[in-house]
């Protein structure tokens, strides 16, 4: 049986990390950071802005930044060109 996460990755999906810095509901003027990582589809990353909504929605703490990166796994082989033939006896 091949894993969801694999099937997501051949579905265009990459892992997605994203630093959230937020505010604490006691102390407003410190800020926690909450690091978020699934896959996601760039550019738009709808299940980032879904995890993002909730929070907004149901969570205390207000948000103050988010850093996102992203990599897609399954990439192309790479092809290097050779310049020359190098001959074993």
């Amino acid at each position: 049986m091949v894993s969801s996460d694999f099937v997501k990755q051949w579905q265009g999906y990459g892992l997605t990390t994203a630093e959230i810095l937020y505010r604490l509901p006691d102390h407003p003027s410190l800020l926690q950071s909450y690091f978020w990582q699934e896959y996601d589809l760039a550019p738009n990353f709808p299940v980032l802005v879904r995890f993002l909504d909730f929070w907004r929605d149901r969570l205390e703490g207000g948000l103050h930044s988010v850093r996102v990166a992203h990599c897609g796994l399954i990439k192309p082989a790479e092809y290097r060109a050779v310049d020359g033939i190098i001959r074993l006896n």
